[in-house]
């Protein structure tokens, strides 16, 4: 896949990320509950912050300890693997720490999260971890586990020669889990039938030390840009793309 970069990043401003803090105050207005295991808030960009949770809780717990609305209930109950009902149940208790409840979080009929004070926000799980971005920007938030699998399939979505040439296998499963979770969070955005990750998405060559990149789409006879910023936290990528 080829990438067309030039003079089009022009323009794409970054925010460089603070040293990690835990118990970061929270966005204005919000009440804050100190709970285990809340795990760290970080301002990834201005007015748009991140919040964390570890998932450590065993599902009874969980389900025991936030309140669910009648439709909430029903989608827990439908999802078969104990790993997303735990997902589901940690993204709901993020929302409680910062002050919301699950009535707070509302979906559109593409499925995209909505809460009810208007601002952004965007959700995403994976295994260990629970995430809530939100934001007065609108963005997609994807996290994933490094795991050796992705450079197995690493062909199918992504430009290896470009991104991953030289560098150690250690180095290779960490950009190419940032890879992934960038187009994931790009399609977040978007939501459109027929976008193709290795086609249509592209990136701007980047080191993952710098914490930030710029994706591109090109579908549907049309350029668009997306600032990008990352982190890791354990074994894990925390991905967030802004529409610019």
């Amino acid at each position: 896949m080829q990438s067309f970069w030039g003079d089009d990043v022009k323009g794409i401003e970054f925010t460089p990320l603070p040293s990690p803090q835990k118990g970061f105050p929270l966005l204005s207005g919000l009440g804050y509950t100190a709970q285990m295991p809340f795990y760290e808030t970080i301002d990834i960009r201005p007015q748009t912050q991140l919040h964390l949770w570890k998932i450590e809780e065993p599902l009874d717990s969980l389900i025991a300890r936030v309140p669910l609305q009648d439709h909430s209930l029903i989608r827990l109950h439908k999802l078969k693997s104990e790993v997303h009902q735990k997902g589901f149940l940690a993204v709901r208790h993020l929302l409680q720490h910062l002050g919301f409840s699950d009535a707070d979080l509302l979906y559109d009929a593409s499925g995209k999260p909505h809460l009810s004070h208007k601002q952004h926000i965007s959700i995403s799980h994976s295994h260990g971890f629970a995430a809530v971005a939100i934001s007065n920007e609108n963005l997609g938030l994807d996290v994933e586990a490094m795991r050796p699998k992705v450079l197995k399939i690493a062909p199918r979505f992504m430009d290896v020669d470009t991104h991953l040439s030289g560098l150690s296998l250690a180095e290779q499963l960490q950009k190419a889990t940032i890879i992934w979770s960038i187009k994931e969070a790009v399609f977040k955005i978007k939501n459109e039938k027929g976008i193709s990750y290795p086609s249509h998405i592209s990136e701007q060559p980047f080191d993952p030390a710098e914490g930030a990149t710029v994706a591109r789409l090109d579908f549907k006879h049309r350029t668009e840009l997306f600032p990008v910023q990352f982190i890791q936290r354990e074994d894990y990528i925390f991905v967030c793309v802004f529409k610019s």
